[in-house]
């Protein structure tokens, strides 16, 4: 770390050509926070005898070519590659000569036992180290991060593959390599070779993407660089590593071939059951990972339906549950499913629901006190990324693999002069992604627009995807979507028909099953013997009717 209080300014850079990213400090030394470039030799200058400015010199540094036992490096690489020892300012040092084409030396780094360096001659023409050893065309090439690396990997090869290295370490190398990408073009692959750390992978990969898609291959090391596993004697390893590397491409882009663990593997997304025989029949479950979205006309009983699903994931499949409900307080919801336990409304606060203190202690004790379940105490709209971050904290934190989100409609109600459709947009987008990241099931509400005609779906009409109120997004990102009718003002208005609109599991739509609602216990009974054949034609012919007038 560079100390601030010594800071003098900003100045250009001399390795990488930046404007301002080298910083100059009191004692005269130069460092570039663009490229990692150190400026270390200085001397008084004599305009400003306050100041210390360092040596800026085009004369090169001789030396004589010697192996690097220590770096595990023999001579005859050293002289290939015409790196060399010598001294400067008194100290032994190491020199990186740069040439070009023609093999003319035209700049040197040069390196201090305290891994400082600095750099002489023309920095500024420079390219990729070690360009005059090769013709820039082949099969395959190796760049590296530093000069060490470079040789490392041309020893551990016979010195007879191509082999790079960008002259300003990780921090300037996309700016190496773009300025070299016409030699680098002339291989049908590169081989990006950087240090075994955060710092070289990212480098690897921004660099990776300056060249042609399928080009840019990225190596990984058991240590941290070439030179380690050289020194390590790990040479037969690390020409392994190169040959292995695996073709870079972008976040999300997988190849078949390496898919083999993936599809091998036991599936992870299995399934917990709904509590009513004909969704399961069709939609085989609620899996981690998907959104199943309940909709239904106004009180229709869309959270009902949720409760009763959530409940039976808690209390008989052992499953931790997290529930935001933002229609409805706390202590209702908490009620409502001791309600489900006792098959009693407790919820609905009614005189004539009598229970006993061991009942009421029973239910809590099976299901709030479980410990697996959480609820949100909140009411009305909230920011989408304060709701985001609850659910997050209830998977990552709470263990909740199922979550009960009623309704979106109102987490944006509250925002003024926005625009629902987009912002529901915006919200499906976050929650598609949520769900994919902590591999949860999420249990969507969702309302329904008013269909067209006089009839409403608290009439019975028949719900439709297309009804999905404020965003086709819902429906779009959602893997089921169930649909409930019922007719509040018919001769059953306790009956509600369970339709499938949306089945991306196994395709299976339509209806699914009929429930009755039990005022006694204030639960959803599923109807057995239901010819669904017949009730689906009467819909049909029901809404051709309809259509009609």
């Amino acid at each position: 770390m560079e100390n601030n209080s010594d800071f003098v300014g900003h100045e250009p850079c001399p390795s990488c050509g930046s404007k301002d990213n080298l910083g100059r400090y009191n004692d005269g030394h130069g460092f570039c926070f663009g490229c990692g470039y150190r400026e270390s030799a200085t001397v008084a200058d004599n305009n400003s005898p306050q100041r210390q400015v360092t040596i800026m010199t085009t004369d090169l540094i001789e030396g004589e070519i010697v192996p690097l036992p220590i770096r595990g490096i023999d001579e005859e690489t050293c002289r290939k590659w015409d790196y060399r020892v010598g001294t400067f300012n008194g100290q032994k040092v190491q020199i990186a000569n740069y040439k070009n084409s023609s093999g003319k030396r035209i700049a040197q780094k040069v390196r201090f036992r305290n891994k400082d360096f600095l750099s002489k001659g023309d920095m500024k023409s420079v390219s990729l180290y070690g360009e005059h050893l090769w013709s820039g065309k082949g099969k395959r090439c190796v760049v590296t991060e530093g000069e060490i690396d470079a040789l490392s990997v041309s020893q551990a090869q016979g010195n007879s593959w191509p082999v790079y290295s960008v002259p300003t370490g990780a921090g300037g190398s996309v700016n190496a390599i773009k300025k070299s990408v016409e030699l680098l073009n002339g291989y049908e692959q590169v081989i990006f070779c950087f240090d075994n750390d955060e710092v070289g992978f990212k480098a690897a990969e921004e660099c990776a993407q300056v060249l042609p898609p399928g080009k840019a291959k990225i190596a990984k090391l058991p240590l941290k660089d070439a030179n380690e596993m050289l020194v390590g004697g790990r040479v037969k390893e690390l020409v392994n590593c190169l040959w292995q590397a695996k073709v870079f491409r972008p976040d999300g882009i997988i190849c078949g071939t390496d898919l083999w663990d993936v599809v091998s593997s036991e599936d992870t997304m299995s399934a917990v059951l709904y509590p009513f025989t004909g969704i399961n029949n069709k939609t085989l479950g609620i899996r981690r990972g998907e959104i199943v979205t309940v909709t239904a006309g106004s009180g229709t009983g869309k959270s009902l339906v949720c409760r009763e699903i959530a409940s039976h994931i808690l209390m008989t499949q052992e499953e931790s549950v997290g529930y935001i409900a933002l229609e409805e307080s706390v202590k209702r919801t908490a009620l409502g499913f001791m309600s489900i336990w006792l098959n009693k409304p407790l919820h609905l606060g009614t005189s004539d629901v009598r229970v006993d203190s061991d009942e009421f202690n029973d239910a809590f004790k099976n299901t709030l006190a479980t410990g697996r379940v959480y609820l949100y105490d909140h009411w009305g709209s909230l920011d989408s990324d304060n709701l985001l971050n609850k659910i997050r904290y209830m998977v990552q934190s709470c263990g909740c693999n199922y979550i009960v989100l009623d309704h979106i409609s109102i987490v944006v109600s509250g925002l003024e002069g926005g625009d629902e459709r987009r912002t529901i947009d915006n919200l499906m987008t976050k929650l598609r992604g949520l769900v994919e990241e902590v591999n949860c099931g999420l249990i969507l509400v969702s309302h329904l627009k008013r269909p067209q005609g006089n009839k409403g779906h608290e009439d019975g009409a028949r719900t439709t995807m297309a009804q999905l109120r404020g965003s086709a997004a819902i429906g779009q990102l959602s893997d089921i979507v169930i649909g409930c009718e019922r007719d509040q003002q018919g001769e059953n208005p306790d009956r509600t028909t369970v339709r499938i609109l949306k089945n991306r599991w196994s395709g299976e739509t339509g209806i699914a099953a009929c429930l009755d609602y039990s005022k006694e216990t204030g639960r959803l009974m599923e109807v057995v013997d239901v010819d669904f054949d017949q009730l689906e034609e009467d819909s049909n012919n029901k809404v051709q009717y309809e259509s009609d007038f």
